[in-house]
């Protein structure tokens, strides 16, 4: 069974930084695809970044590009995400999940079928 966990979230100011973690167990890390999506209150779900298996492809949604950088450590079985000049807009719970498939990096949730329980990060104005 795979198993994620987040860690890092917290209450920042605009401008702030933070960088989140999530540790994996229970499967080959290193095969995996990992995202990372938010739930802001009253809206949908939605796709941050993602890292393909080895590292060497990232994707972010137009939002977050050239604030937010997403990393892998296959030897730690860990995933970050890196969040700098943090926006109130940035305000949401944060998942970090597993794509267990071998294909293509997906900004789709329904293709990721692990998921962790969610970090809170809160930008004040």
């Amino acid at each position: 069974q795979v198993q994620l966990k987040e860690s890092g979230g917290g209450l920042v100011q605009t401008g702030g930084s933070l960088r989140l973690s999530c540790a994996v167990s229970g499967g080959a890390f290193s095969n995996y695809a990992m995202g990372w999506f938010r739930l802001a209150p009253g809206k949908e779900r939605e796709f941050v970044s993602a890292i393909n298996w080895s590292g060497d492809r990232t994707y972010y949604t137009d939002s977050v590009k050239g604030r937010f950088i997403i990393s892998r450590d296959n030897a730690k079985n860990t995933v970050f995400l890196q969040m700098n000049s943090l926006k109130p807009e940035d305000t949401a719970v944060y998942y970090c999940a597993a794509d267990t498939r071998l294909g293509t990096v997906q900004a789709a949730s329904e293709a990721y079928g692990y998921w962790g329980q969610g970090t809170q990060v809160t930008v004040s104005a």
